[in-house]
């Protein structure tokens, strides 16, 4: 047995912002995938995660009871395959801001989901709030609170852009150039929390300066990047991504590993590269945009870097 694949995803801007109603963008990164399988001979890994699908399957039970109008499963049938030693075999690192639990939303729901809402159907906007509302419960079980964007975007792997909460649409991307720009990954090599990253968030909210600040500076600077990065306007990009990486080490230390504040700071100095969150920060994937991707390379050379789109 061995079923679709099921990509990572990249929020390319919007971390922290969509939960203040700040537009987002969302695309999928197909580098990394998972599937689930069965294992004749399951390795370590794979007993690991059976185990925790049981768990899963356990809360699923629950949600299905609590939410019938939500979504029910085949649960006989789910249930059965995790007991027959099911696990979902992932090359997504976790806890690394690229959606790994959201791929295994997407697959649990692809094949046991009973009328799922397809990818091939007319999807309006009032089905992909639904699915968006659904993964959301469901993913709720690995991170306490989901916005359900990333299993949405695993699931229907076409980039998705979020106006507001409401409001989220399937949208189409400018083709990539082989320019000399790019946005790229910098693995930090930590491995992040999410649940201690929005812990940190929250508080920091019952701050009236702190709100004012993600009004202000960081919503507004979010919103002009999608809307350059969309519009294919990447000079414009580039200067309010350059912002946003400022108000980001100003606001939002706690979320950039210590490790990185000066190399994020020389970015902004120098202009060879601008560093931001990707997912919830801590630790994993730093996101980096640049004008020149061998200035960028040069000048962090230290560090692993993975292209993921170029201008």
């Amino acid at each position: 047995m061995k079923g679709p694949l099921f990509y990572s995803k990249i929020l390319l801007f919007g971390e922290y912002g969509i939960i203040k109603d700040s537009k987002g963008l969302s695309i999928p990164y197909n580098f990394y995938n998972g599937a689930l399988k069965k294992a004749e001979n399951p390795n370590e890994q794979a007993i690991k995660s059976n185990a925790s699908l049981g768990r899963f399957v356990a809360y699923l039970e629950k949600l299905q009871k609590d939410h019938p109008d939500l979504v029910t499963f085949d649960l006989e049938n789910l249930r059965q395959d995790v007991d027959g030693g099911m696990y979902f075999d992932s090359s997504i690192p976790q806890g690394y801001g690229v959606g790994s639990s959201g791929a295994l939303v997407a697959a649990i729901y692809d094949k046991y989901a009973t009328n799922k809402i397809t990818v091939l159907e007319n999807l309006t906007r009032e089905k992909l709030l639904q699915l968006k509302n659904i993964f959301a419960h469901m993913e709720s079980f690995f991170h306490g609170k989901s916005s359900g964007l990333d299993p949405l975007n695993s699931y229907l792997s076409i980039p998705i852009l979020i106006n507001s909460k409401d409001h989220i649409e399937a949208t189409g991307i400018p083709a990539q150039r082989q320019g000399k720009g790019a946005v790229f990954l910098l693995d930090s090599g930590i491995v992040g929390e999410t649940a201690p990253m929005v812990n940190i968030f929250m508080e920091n909210l019952k701050d009236k300066g702190f709100r004012a600040m993600l009004k202000n500076q960081f919503v507004k600077y979010t919103d002009a990047c999608v809307e350059n990065f969309l519009g294919g306007d990447v000079q414009s990009l580039f200067s309010n991504t350059k912002k946003l990486s400022k108000v980001v080490l100003n606001h939002f230390k706690p979320m950039i590993p210590e490790a990185f504040h000066g190399v994020w700071q020389k970015g902004i100095d120098t202009d060879d590269y601008y560093l931001k969150l990707c997912g919830s920060g801590g630790g994993g994937y730093i996101l980096g945009f640049t004008e020149d991707l061998d200035k960028a390379k040069a000048a962090l050379k230290d560090y692993k870097l993975e292209v993921v789109y170029q201008f």
